[in-house]
């Protein structure tokens, strides 16, 4: 199977983007549909917004959610749920419970991955060891070396899943944590440039695990006015990553929107604010053929 490319001149404003050639190969049987599903910052929001008259009053809340998730399972066949980092803070939940409430509810609701948010420090990273024995799912990271520490073979780089023929290729990226979270919360975790083992683990994903779609898991940022690396820049910078979907600065996109990578092929970028409010959905199909494939972006409202 060849790399596939992003028509430049993609349809985004209507919610469409059209996808040349994702699958070279031979003719299919079926058409399977891929079904991606994603959160971010969730920030321990496990209730609904008080009804305050705030802004967010009686919006989001995990129960929402999962049933949200559970009905678009039971219409698509091919799902994937993916976060993008900060699971824990901001709610009386984690000062209580540390986190381990957040990975139980995720484990209920069927998360395939995560990666890991600078928040997800707060309570130091023996603590968010001692969580991920709750998680019935993988936490990824490419550019957080945790040999020495606790989180050793706790966390994996990357992960393929296996959808009715499509081989998809998912691994993290995490911000740099020197300056943003004290020193004795990540202890030995060291970082890696986010660019450098994005590409890396990207090309073997592509050459080694012959995925037909790669995905990352973001906690850079959307974007910034100074030249600290964020999902722009990555998506500009990289190769062969097809999806960003991002987390950290609580970016509430309206729709993806695409960068050209170092191929002059667009990436497809997203990012759904805050706390639970949104979740991220992406439809791609593959049609016979491989000719053309479509995705449709939707962030709902929870």
């Amino acid at each position: 199977m060849k790399r596939r490319s992003f028509l430049q001149q993609a349809a985004v404003g209507g919610g469409l983007m059209l996808l040349p050639d994702l699958l070279s190969a031979g003719p299919r049987r079926t058409e399977p549909r891929l079904t991606i599903l994603h959160t971010n910052d969730w920030h321990s929001q496990i209730d609904p917004f008080p009804d305050d008259g705030g802004r967010n009053a009686n919006q989001g809340g995990v129960l929402r959610r999962a049933s949200l998730i559970r009905q678009i399972r039971q219409q698509e066949n091919n799902v994937l749920l993916f976060d993008s980092g900060d699971i824990f803070q901001g709610t009386p939940y984690f000062n209580f419970f540390l986190g381990e409430l957040e990975m139980k509810l995720m484990t209920q609701m069927g998360y395939d991955a995560a990666t890991i948010g600078n928040h997800d420090f707060d309570g130091g990273i023996e603590n968010l060891a001692t969580q991920l024995g709750h998680a019935d799912f993988p936490m990824l990271s490419a550019n957080y070396d945790f040999t020495g520490t606790p989180l050793q073979d706790r966390v994996e780089p990357y992960r393929v899943f296996d959808k009715q023929g499509i081989r998809v290729g998912v691994f993290g990226l995490g911000i740099e944590l020197k300056g943003l979270v004290p020193a004795a919360l990540y202890g030995k975790t060291t970082y890696h440039d986010p660019v450098e083992r994005g590409n890396q683990t990207a090309l073997h994903l592509r050459t080694r695990q012959k995925c037909d779609l790669i995905v990352c898991l973001s906690h850079l940022g959307y974007r910034y006015r100074s030249e600290k690396v964020s999902d722009v820049v990555l998506a500009a910078a990289s190769r062969n990553i097809d999806v960003i979907l991002g987390g950290h600065t609580h970016t509430f996109l309206d729709q993806p929107v695409t960068v050209d990578n170092a191929e002059g092929k667009p990436v497809i970028i997203n990012q759904v604010g805050f706390a639970g409010l949104r979740l991220g959905r992406l439809d791609i199909t593959f049609p016979e053929g491989g000719e053309r494939g479509c995705v449709a972006c939707n962030n709902l409202r929870v």
